[in-house]
């Protein structure tokens, strides 16, 4: 069973597409069909709406999610009341969506279901650590739309990526698209020590001496590193920023005379929005990116049919997307 012993040693797990219409249910499927003989306690829920018959914007088909006896499920009043599975109520949560509160609930049989969950990361991260009441053994978030922040490890401690054919119908191009995502995925972390020191700085730009020693260079956005750029590098070459690293960050860390010698820091993959033309410049250029939490990938899977009518070579993209990233890619339709 393809991937599915690594799936089973995470207590959590998010399923991340990057683009609708990458095969993200069917992998979800895949999997809870593979796990309901085994004797695991499996939670599921979305930080999106998921399982509708008919994708609401190309009003094409979609798979619906089937879950299967003894699995629990989180969804909203909204949605809960719509199900068509038989299922005994666990709880209501106290946690409220424009859809209602969460019902925590356990099937009683198999059957497809529509599932809302919360839609933000806080309360889902709560939601995931009350799961341990229930003993469950791992909880699956069935992501939204490209919702990268949703695989932070901050979230959930390992992540299923989906690419395919909606994504982009060119295969170089969804290739060298798909293996930026997973270049961020892969940054490398910083040293136990400097993690440490990190992990609970949640905001501004700072300086790393070379004894890893922090300075708060007290500069509130990144977009005011120009005006004060004889400050930035004081202490050393390696800075560290808590929130989001844009274009903007990577071009001014790029165009420093000693760009080699400069290491920039983030939380965590999710945390970069550069496009992959800026991102790569910087690091041709001899600059490192490193991360306090790296994100845990369980699997790449793709979907080489678009509902555009593009299809593309089953065989042809995996081999491709393999020798891209050089580890085992799954099309789940055809394992």
């Amino acid at each position: 069973m393809p991937f599915i012993e690594d799936v089973l040693t995470y207590k959590s797990l998010s399923i991340v597409g990057l683009e609708k219409n990458t095969g993200k249910t069917e992998t979800l499927n895949y999997i809870l069909g593979r796990l309901k003989n085994m004797d695991k306690r499996i939670a599921l829920t979305s930080i999106g709406i998921d399982g509708e018959s008919r994708d609401i914007v190309t009003d094409t088909p979609k798979p619906e999610i089937r879950i299967h006896q003894g699995m629990i499920f989180i969804s909203t009043e909204k949605h809960y009341l719509q199900r068509r599975i038989t299922s005994e109520i666990l709880d209501v949560s106290n946690i409220h969506t424009s859809l209602g509160r969460l019902v925590i609930a356990r099937a009683v049989t198999s059957d497809k279901v529509l599932l809302s969950g919360p839609a933000d990361t806080q309360n889902l991260r709560n939601l995931i650590a009350s799961m341990a009441k229930y003993h469950i053994d791992l909880t699956i978030v069935d992501g939204s739309l490209s919702r990268l922040s949703l695989a932070s490890p901050a979230i959930t401690e390992g992540m299923i990526l989906t690419t395919g054919a909606a994504y982009s119908p060119n295969l170089p191009v969804l290739v060298r698209k798909t293996k930026f995502i997973h270049d961020l995925i892969n940054l490398p972390e910083v040293e136990p020590e400097l993690k440490q020191k990190l992990d609970c700085i949640d905001s501004g730009i700072i300086a790393i001496d070379n004894d890893n020693n922090l300075h708060d260079l007290n500069i509130p956005s990144v977009f005011m590193l120009k005006k004060v750029k004889d400050q930035v590098f004081k202490y050393g070459n390696r800075l560290f920023v808590a929130g989001a690293t844009s274009n903007y960050l990577f071009e001014f860390l790029r165009m420093q005379k000693n760009v080699n010698a400069i290491e920039l820091v983030v939380k965590d993959f999710s945390k970069i929005f550069a496009s992959p033309n800026v991102y790569y410049s910087f690091i041709k250029k001899g600059g490192k990116v490193r991360v306090i939490n790296r994100t845990k990938l369980a699997a790449v899977c793709i979907n080489p049919i678009s509902p555009q009518g593009y299809n593309l070579n089953s065989n042809e993209l995996k081999a491709a997307m393999q020798e891209a990233l050089q580890i085992p890619v799954y099309d789940v339709k055809k394992i």
